[in-house]
């Protein structure tokens, strides 16, 4: 009888290769892929649905927990969305901090991508580099919202509060090497800020590293040249958006195209592919950090010489200053009927999009006058790449599946939303 190849194979769900509770069934012909059927729902937490029975401020933190690494541009998008149906100004201070954020978001989840999609094709040593920058700005995060990883640190009108005068240090400790503690220290010194700045003018000789280990890599390439190919009008019709649509060869960027908090003020460049291959999808990200380290740098400069409000005066939607907290009591209650009731919002709809890390990040907020959204529809940039890994990976091999589902730069918590 002759040989029968075609079989059916189950790769995930499992956190190694899959990025997370991912089920994807392959069809095969021996070791050819001929058909990919990714099978979500998972991980589905409702997210949209609790929104509705949280106030406007008690939502915000499951920004946060849709794409678990890129936190802060998701509380962006929430907080614009928030904003226009109020109609509160920004104040420009907190303009700058939030693109400052959002872009040490970028640099964030670019590491974490490079570090994993390195490690799913088989080098080790990235990872651990792009993880020791990675600390460094976990830390920055930390300093200004107490948490690591779910800042919570924007508001509706602002942010929470202004850049920390001074940096936290690594304190002695039996686990720690205390001859080497000042040298750990050496730039923490002085502010959040010199932190930052002393960061930027490091990281470029850190990407350096990362592509004397890989861009010219004869295996990396073979790994990765003319895999997964999206030409650039399949890819506008698959509703690609960020790196995997300016991979490409489709210069499209929100932060250019429909300008937010401060980026019309900052100088950057947008990187773009040629070939629409999982090569290109590396070399766009790259570059993209170090556009990303550019407007940090500017936005560190201008916040240096520019202080002013951080948060809207409008004390319908912010809290009142501690100082007024402390002297009135007309204050104080209005803080606690802040935290407890929230604000109200007038009736009305709107969309608002931010350029994350992955590509564009909508929030579609339905408000009926009420202290609560009537609907909140995410559109997740992770969603429409996963629903064109079958095109993607039709005709190429097994070990290829993975370098096409880590060039998607996939998280789960925002397409199981």
């Amino acid at each position: 009888m002759p040989e029968i190849n075609n079989f059916t194979m189950n790769f995930g769900p499992q956190h190694p290769s899959a990025h997370g509770v991912l089920r994807l069934v392959l069809e095969l012909d021996g070791e050819v892929i001929e058909r990919a059927d990714p099978h979500i729902g998972l991980l589905h937490r409702a997210t949209e649905k609790l929104a509705e029975h949280k106030t406007y401020l008690q939502a915000l933190p499951y920004m946060d927990r849709l794409d678990y690494v890129s936190m802060m541009c998701n509380e962006h998008a929430y907080c614009i969305a928030v904003e226009r149906l109020l109609g509160v100004d920004v104040p420009l201070r907190a303009q700058y901090i939030r693109t400052m954020f959002d872009e040490i978001t970028r640099v964030l989840n670019h590491l974490l991508w490079l570090g994993a999609y390195a490690l799913d094709v088989g080098a080790m040593s990235v990872f651990l580099y792009c993880f020791r920058e990675r600390e460094d700005l976990m830390d920055c995060y930390e300093a200004v919202s107490g948490a690591r990883m779910h800042a919570a640190y924007y508001r509706p009108g602002g942010v929470y509060r202004d850049l920390p005068e001074v940096m936290p240090q690594y304190q002695p400790s039996p686990y720690r090497d205390t001859k080497r503690l000042g040298e750990i220290n050496a730039n923490r010194q002085g502010s959040l800020l010199d932190f930052i700045d002393d960061f930027t003018r490091r990281f470029p000789t850190y990407v350096d590293e990362y592509e004397t280990l890989l861009t010219d890599n004869r295996i990396w390439k073979q790994r990765t040249v003319g895999i997964g190919v999206v030409s650039p009008e399949r890819a506008v019709q698959l509703g690609f958006s960020g790196p995997m649509l300016r991979a490409s060869g489709v210069a499209w960027d929100l932060r250019r195209t429909q300008p937010y908090a401060a980026y019309e003020r900052v100088d950057f460049d947008i990187p773009v592919g040629s070939a629409g291959d999982c090569y290109d999808r590396y070399l766009v990200r790259v570059e993209e950090m170090r556009q990303s380290n550019r407007i940090i740098a500017q936005c560190v400069d201008w916040l240096r010489h520019n202080p002013g409000p951080v948060l809207t005066d409008d004390y319908k939607v912010a809290t009142p200053h501690r100082e007024e907290m402390k002297m009135s009591m007309e204050a104080l209650i209005h803080h606690f009927k802040l935290f407890s009731e929230g604000f109200t919002v007038p009736a009305g709809e709107v969309y608002a999009a931010v350029e994350a890390p992955k590509g564009e990040f909508g929030i579609y907020l339905l408000s009926d006058g009420a202290n609560k959204p009537y609907r909140l529809k995410i559109r997740a940039p992770g969603f429409p790449h996963l629903a064109a890994m079958d095109e993607m990976a039709r005709g190429h091999m097994i070990a290829d599946v993975v370098a096409i589902l880590a060039t998607m730069d996939i998280v789960f918590g925002e397409i199981d939303r």
